[in-house]
């Protein structure tokens, strides 16, 4: 007697898991053209008004080279040897398509290549707001993830002044309590300077675990604010309670429902607070020693170097631009499970 083994039904999950993606997928790719939409006039504006900051500021570099007693002949000899005896539009022209091909210019004061000299203090910048940043994404995360989950008790208003108090701390103050603690009465990390990863991965973190301390906890307390507020709005909708009476345990709730819906506030605050740390570090900078973007930025603005504050602006936008894009690319992959209808 010989049997039929009946066929097995086909497998449904797998059109499903490739909709799915082309669905994500699809939703990335049209964040990105929006983004890269908006980038552009957003872009050629900037930049326009940026190099017209020269001809509104009056500043000129033979003031710089030559002194207030210049005569006029003197001037205008140096004018014509940076260019600016041109009409305007051809000087925009000229400076835009060096930004194109990442050329700032050269510096009034010492004429070196701004290019050059951001790329020195950006990667001092970068390393200490990336890892305050960093700092500032696990603490709040950790923080107005267990005060949502404990609202209400006492542990959500000890979280809550906690964040609170250090929200008005000013990054300075922070940062001379820092120095006097660790570094000075402790011993535990250096006070100032800055080393290099490609020197060492130990003593390059080390100088900026302080800095980056003292810039993450605006950090800290704007993602545990928006965090907890976003999860425990997350908590009473429909879909939540859906979840409960389906059965599902707490675990999967929070993972697969509440904590997908809630985390676009705190990652679209993100977008704003990085290109934040970049440029207002200067004070922190002066305080441990740091040659950093902000204290280039500073310095210029302070010398009148009108091309040096035009690269830092330029750089300081794209900064602004590329790093909401990625939030924005973020937030296309991980979207409120209520939006999928689920």
């Amino acid at each position: 007697m010989t049997t039929t083994e009946a066929p097995a039904p086909p497998d449904i999950r797998l059109p499903a898991t490739a909709a799915r993606t082309r669905h994500t997928l699809g939703r990335v790719l049209a964040t990105l053209a929006r983004s890269v939409a908006i980038f552009v006039p957003v872009f050629l504006v900037a930049t326009f008004v940026t190099f017209a900051l020269r001809s509104l500021s009056g500043l000129s570099p033979a003031r710089i080279q030559l002194g207030e007693e210049a005569t006029p002949e003197a001037v205008a000899r140096v004018e014509a040897h940076w260019g600016l005896n041109r009409p305007f539009l051809v000087q925009y022209a000229d400076w835009f398509g060096g930004v194109l091909h990442g050329q700032l210019g050269a510096s009034w004061t010492n004429g070196a290549d701004i290019s050059t000299l951001i790329g020195l203090g950006l990667g001092v910048s970068l390393s200490v707001a990336t890892f305050a940043l960093l700092i500032g994404v696990v603490a709040g995360f950790a923080l107005g993830t267990v005060a949502a989950l404990r609202r209400t008790t006492w542990v959500d208003r000890a979280i809550t002044g906690f964040v609170t108090v250090i929200s008005v701390m000013p990054a300075f103050v922070v940062g001379i309590v820092l120095v006097a603690v660790f570094a000075v009465g402790l011993h535990l990390f250096p006070s100032a300077g800055y080393i290099p990863a490609d020197q060492g991965f130990g003593p390059w973190l080390a100088h900026i675990t302080l800095p980056a301390v003292a810039l993450s906890f605006d950090v800290v307390a704007d993602v545990a604010r928006q965090l907890r507020g976003s999860l425990i709005g997350a908590y009473r909708e429909n879909y939540v309670a859906g979840a409960v009476v389906r059965g599902l345990s707490p675990r999967r709730i929070f993972f697969g429902h509440v904590l997908r819906n809630g985390l676009g506030p705190a990652l679209a605050t993100l977008g704003l607070k990085f290109p934040a740390l970049v440029g207002a570090s200067v004070v922190t900078e002066w305080i441990f020693g740091l040659q950093g973007f902000g204290r280039f930025a500073n310095d210029s603005a302070q010398a009148g170097d009108v091309p040096a504050v035009q690269g830092v602006l330029v750089v300081s936008i794209v900064l602004v631009v590329a790093f909401n894009l990625l939030v924005s690319l973020v937030l296309a992959r991980v979207t409120p499970a209520s939006q999928r209808g689920v």
